[in-house]
């Protein structure tokens, strides 16, 4: 391990939405900090201009705050270490490519890509396993090389890999991973735009910024060699470098936007809560070394260990990240879903404003226990807000009929005679009710249910009847009664 004090780093490219496996690579480097008492710092990698969305920066930024990592360092904090953004940094980059060349480390390319495409297919052909690019311009004298750049020849700048041997490097997860030289072509380090590549950006802000651990998709494996390489032409030694496992389809195959990798703002739209889909990810290739599945957040950095994060791949099971979430509704804070949930109301023309925040706020306690997802809320509960307009056609067909009209009659007649509208008073009318109808609590029930909300489930119903109160119960009664009466 590293002997540097902790420094480690985020640094999506503001390409596409920060999904899923992003937001877990972020998610295990801010555990790796918290729990040593290091530096986290998120970096952006915009170097890739033609693909760069300023959009897409927005909502990274928006993702890691819903999910609660904050970075110390970074766009919005700054830091001795900055600029974070890599656009900003150009000149930065020139300096130390510039520095590759004048050591002989690095020369210009002047192939055009027709040429390196005719050459892939050529090496395609001959099926050879490598079929990068034939180092033609390596050997090319300073001077013709100054003569084709004074000429305005565009051209890369391409590292100088050694022609034999292997390169090593002892992955913090995988142990030691060994390549040889014949996989790994001059590699580009400036592109004709001028801009850097990500391999030598990379390189050199993690030295600059004195990352001392990278902890980074598996998809980086294939580019660690060249990496590797970079540090020992500029004489620098590598931070511990671990590539975490990658995140699977529940059908096995990778994970993709079709196949659950959606961005963090869907699953947030989609009614997850924040700490649902932390305790989630960081269970994605990583274990608390016991059979723990709901942890909040200090728990997960108190438990949180590099050693226990696997190689094998993870699957990423919605139907369990839904079951998690569900977890965390029980006990969540109903003043905090409340924000969420009551523009989905208003959306549906509820009249939620002629209501109290404390009212609402015991629907949702109500209501916690029975849904999985935020957006539950929104698709049930209007009842508590407005009287049903129909009722279920199935439930009535069950619950409504000449047996059950008195006992709801008889709801309407005695409830202004309940002391406390509360559980121990509206349970005792029932009671009274069923005994003098001879009647069972399973008969009204349902039927009450029914006649409150129009449908046929739902919380507690004498939780709901107390919330509701007496006179919207005795109106929705009594509705109920006379849709008997007509249709029955």
């Amino acid at each position: 391990m590293s002997d540097k004090p902790i420094r480690v780093r985020f640094a999506p490219s503001p390409t596409g939405y920060l999904h899923v496996g992003g937001a877990r690579t972020a998610l295990f480097n801010y555990l790796f900090a918290k729990k040593t008492g290091g530096t986290f710092l998120l970096r952006i990698e915009d170097t890739d201009r033609t693909r760069f969305q300023e959009d897409s920066l927005k909502e990274i930024f928006e993702s890691l705050k819903w999910l609660g990592i904050e970075w110390t360092e970074g766009p919005e904090r700054g830091g001795e270490y900055g600029p974070y953004i890599q656009s900003e940094r150009l000149d930065i980059y020139k300096k130390y490519a510039q520095t590759l060349w004048n050591s002989g480390q690095a020369y210009p390319c002047f192939c055009t890509p027709e040429r390196l495409e005719k050459v892939r297919k050529e090496k395609e052909l001959r099926k050879e396993m490598h079929g990068g690019y034939d180092r033609k311009c390596r050997d090319m004298s300073k001077e013709e090389s100054q003569a084709l750049i004074d000429a305005g020849t565009p051209y890369v700048l391409r590292l100088k890999a050694p022609l034999e041997g292997t390169i090593s490097f002892v992955d913090g997860i995988r142990g030691e991973i060994e390549t040889s030289v014949t996989m790994v072509d001059d590699t580009v380090l400036m592109k004709t735009d001028g801009y850097p590549t990500y391999h030598l950006a990379s390189v050199v802000d993690d030295h600059l910024m004195e990352i001392s651990h990278v902890l980074r998709g598996d998809e980086w494996i294939a580019s660690t060699p060249r990496h590797i390489l970079l540090y020992k032409a500029f004489g620098w030694q590598p931070p511990v470098i671990a590539h975490l496992p990658v995140i699977l389809s529940p059908d096995g195959g990778k994970l993709s936007k079709r196949k659950g990798a959606a961005s963090v703002m869907d699953y947030k739209r989609g009614g997850y809560l924040p700490e649902a889909l932390v305790n989630f990810l960081s269970l994605l290739g990583w274990n608390p070394g016991d059979d723990r599945e709901i942890m909040g957040i200090q728990e997960i950095i108190d438990a949180f260990d590099m050693g226990r994060i696997s190689a094998k791949p993870s699957v990423f099971d919605e139907d369990k990240l839904t079951w998690v979430n569900s977890q965390y509704m029980e006990s969540y804070d109903p003043a905090k879903l409340l924000a969420d949930i009551e523009p989905m109301w208003a959306e549906k023309g509820l009249p939620v404003g002629e209501f109290s925040t404390e009212y609402k706020e015991r629907v949702v306690s109500l209501f916690r226990t029975r849904c999985k997802k935020v957006t539950e809320f929104g698709e049930n509960g209007a009842y508590f807000f407005a009287d049903p307009e129909d009722f279920d056609a199935k439930q009535a067909a069950k619950q409504f009929n000449a047996a059950v009209k008195p006992a709801l009659d008889k709801i309407t007649e005695k409830a202004g005679a309940v002391a406390e509208w509360n559980r121990g008073g509206l349970e005792a009318l029932f009671h009274g009710i069923a005994d003098e109808l001879e009647m069972s609590a399973g008969k009204i029930n349902p039927a009450v249910r029914l006649a409150v909300t129009g449908v046929g489930g739902g919380p507690d119903l004498m939780d709901m009847l107390e919330l509701m109160g007496r006179d919207t119960v005795v109106r929705r009664v009594k509705k109920a009664s006379e849709w008997i009466e007509k249709n029955v």
